[in-house]
């Protein structure tokens, strides 16, 4: 890899330093990616599509946690990568390469995740803006395993993915994810047989472990903070 221009750097730093800490954004993006999942037909190329705004939501939370130069190239070069073995999965249609690129999408988005967790937990004060990528965090874990169950349908091959149901319909997986996620369980959906059920597993004790120990945490010392701020106005 070419060594970059003093001003390419400081470009790279600039953007870098106006998406730090955007929760917001991150959280808007994991939203267009939910949507993107749940309403693109089957296909190669749209799912190709929808790994791309994964990968995208992914590269933007990484790179706005605060990372170094090195890694914010790195993070870049993988994301690119992935695009391009997604499309031309679509291209060739291999569902190795697929598999490869989904396979990707999700550690991107766990690394994504791991770095908003830990500026959460480090963050010396609680405020809306910590509530808020708590809450990201949270959002995101229904996207990594929807892609998750994404690269195991495509691994498994042939047999049903869900019990009564010989192909995957448009946003299946997402919806299953989050349902899993929440502990909804509507029960429309149940997977036929490993990895799935596995996987739903994790996905269940992520979800609620969450919950328990992280987002209530944070946001019961945010309300006393609140008051505080009101008892010293008064």
């Amino acid at each position: 890899m070419p060594p970059t221009s003093p001003s390419s750097r400081r470009a790279a730093k600039a953007l870098i330093a106006r998406i730090s800490g955007a929760y917001g954004l991150v959280l808007l993006l994991t939203i267009v990616t939910f949507v993107t999942m749940s309403s693109i037909p089957d296909g190669m190329v749209w799912k190709a599509t929808g790994l791309s705004v994964g990968i995208l939501t992914a590269v933007v939370g990484i790179l706005g946690s605060g990372v170094s130069h090195r890694s914010s190239l790195l993070t870049a070069g993988t994301g690119a990568a992935a695009i391009i073995l997604a499309f031309l999965a679509a291209a060739i249609d291999s569902n190795v390469t697929l598999l490869l690129a989904a396979a990707i999408t999700a550690c991107l988005l766990l690394v994504c995740e791991a770095a908003i967790l830990r500026q959460v937990v480090r963050s010396t004060s609680v405020d809306f803006r910590t509530i808020l990528g708590a809450i990201t965090s949270y959002t995101m874990l229904g996207l990594i395993f929807s892609f998750v169950y994404l690269a195991a349908v495509l691994a498994q091959g042939s047999g049903d993915f869900f019990i009564g149901h010989a192909s995957i319909e448009r946003g299946d997986l997402i919806f299953f994810s989050y349902t899993t996620l929440t502990t909804t369980g509507y029960g429309n959906l149940v997977p036929a047989a490993q990895p799935g059920m596995s996987i739903a597993v994790v996905e269940m004790l992520f979800g609620q472990i969450f919950l328990v120990t992280l987002v209530a945490r944070l946001v019961s010392l945010w309300q006393p903070r609140k008051r505080q701020m009101r008892d010293s106005s008064a």
